[in-house]
């Protein structure tokens, strides 16, 4: 596989690359599309500088700024997501470390989503500690998610607050105690063909369970307002690469699918996709639910009809 990936695949034309991609999607991973849903349970007034985030202290953005909210919140929406056809439901906290007030806060609402709703809890704390993962897994908690972002080699120019291998730590010490990890990247920031298939291989190395895709969207306020980013045939190209190196994990579409795919975004599942999150993101809107229920089903029409 390693000498057909960086020979073959990188040349393929974009038709032979995601009828190939698709294969494998079949092959390993049926003809399901997972959704998931995510809540932004602390926004903004975080102190790391990536370069693309909205929510950096560092960065003029206009989006809401608050404290985490409750957990009667928490599991409201988590009930919402579950209504709305969501398999899993996440936690998303900005900043890089949460207070031990926090972490009970966020165990209360994993603890009562566990035992009122048949949704699976995942969580996206930042660089947390193996006590505190301790905590929300004994709470509930299934799966952690912790983004790598890009390759090790072009990760400081989109990062400087933090090293790239405190995320890989992060990653390892959630799977060393037994959690499911959810870790992608962001694509469209100014790397290379080559970083994408570097993330693509350590993602592999490390076992990860699932891997969310971004297509950078611009964000005025942030040092990348201005940069151009990938074209809808690059976003198609990315995810049949990393379905073809990383075969039997989850792909998961998530932020940039409707700006950049616009109606074309079923061109992603026949690419080797075969997850999609819904109800919008941290502080962009996505597509209205009825959308998104609609896209599900044309996708895994298509994968039927073969």
């Amino acid at each position: 596989m390693s000498k057909l990936i960086t020979d073959e695949i990188l040349t393929m034309p974009l038709d032979k690359l995601i009828l190939t991609a698709n294969r494998v999607r079949e092959d390993c991973c049926g003809s399901d599309i997972e959704a998931c849903s995510i809540i932004n349970a602390k926004s903004g007034v975080c102190r790391e500088d990536c370069k693309f985030c909205s929510q950096s202290v560092y960065h003029k953005t206009d989006i809401k700024r608050y404290s985490l909210i409750g957990a009667e919140k928490i599991v409201q929406t988590a009930r919402k997501a579950e209504e709305n056809g969501a398999k899993r439901f996440g936690i998303v906290t900005s900043g890089n470390c949460l207070s031990s007030a926090e972490i009970r806060i966020i165990s209360g609402a994993l603890e009562s989503i566990r035992q009122n709703l048949n949704i699976l809890p995942c969580a996206s704390l930042g660089s947390i500690g193996k006590k505190d993962l301790s905590i929300l897994k004994s709470a509930g908690l299934v799966r952690y998610h912790h983004n790598l972002e890009t390759s090790e080699r072009f990760y400081p120019n989109i990062v400087t607050s933090h090293k790239f291998d405190e995320r890989v730590r992060t990653v390892n010490l959630a799977k060393s105690i037994g959690l499911e990890v959810c870790s992608g990247g962001i694509f469209g920031v100014g790397e290379t063909m080559r970083d994408r298939v570097d993330l693509a291989r350590l993602l592999k190395e490390l076992e990860v369970d699932a891997v969310p895709l971004n297509f950078f969207m611009p964000i005025k306020g942030t040092p990348f307002e201005n940069k151009t980013t990938v074209s809808p045939a690059d976003a198609v190209k990315i995810t049949a690469l990393f379905r073809i190196i990383l075969e039997n994990r989850d792909i998961k579409i998530v932020a940039g699918r409707e700006s950049i795919l616009k109606d074309f975004q079923a061109l992603l599942y026949m690419a080797g996709a075969n997850g999609m999150m819904i109800g919008g993101y941290l502080t962009k809107q996505g597509r209205s639910l009825k959308e998104d229920q609609t896209l599900i089903r044309q996708a895994q029409e298509l994968w039927n009809k073969k």
